[in-house]
């Protein structure tokens, strides 16, 4: 048997939505990259970009368990002495910008390079239900049909 490797004109990328009202974050940064990396396509090479084009509608309404939502700090650095910035993530998701919080965790899920770089930017992320790419004619994803856990209020995540 020989192994398949992907070559570029043989790569198909399809268009996704995803709505994230009730999704919890973690999960739903965890599937989203292994959509945009293409891991769950047979035809899987690590060093080529063959995954997915995934749009991300309604982040500003997806939940955290436990009491991230009020503890868990993101912390960045301006780049000078004492630049130190904090937000916490229930602050980043009130804010008028809740699509960083799903762009930061999918981000740090991914691998570090030139490659992920190139996988990242096939993710597009909205604090509504309105997107610009309705003409490519996404096909909707419910992650709850995947997995019980994956929203916050079924039976098995409170049980």
């Amino acid at each position: 048997m020989k192994t398949q490797v992907a070559k570029l004109e043989d790569i198909t990328r399809d268009w996704f939505v995803i709505d994230a009202e009730g999704l919890i974050l973690g999960r739903l940064a965890a599937f989203i990259a292994t959509r945009l990396r293409g891991k769950h396509k047979p035809y899987f090479t690590p060093s080529i970009d063959c995954g997915d084009n995934i749009i991300v509608i309604n982040s500003g309404k997806l939940v955290m368990t436990g009491n991230k939502f009020d503890n868990k700090i993101h912390y960045r650095h301006t780049g000078y002495p004492g630049g130190i910035k904090e937000k916490k993530y229930g602050e980043i998701l009130k804010s008028n910008k809740p699509e960083e919080l799903i762009m930061l965790a999918v981000k740090r899920m991914m691998p570090k390079g030139t490659l992920a770089r190139q996988q990242i930017k096939k993710l597009y992320v909205y604090g509504d239900e309105k997107h610009p790419h309705s003409p490519q004619k996404p096909v909707v994803i419910d992650l709850n049909k995947f997995n019980d856990k994956n929203k916050r209020g079924s039976v098995a995540a409170n049980g």
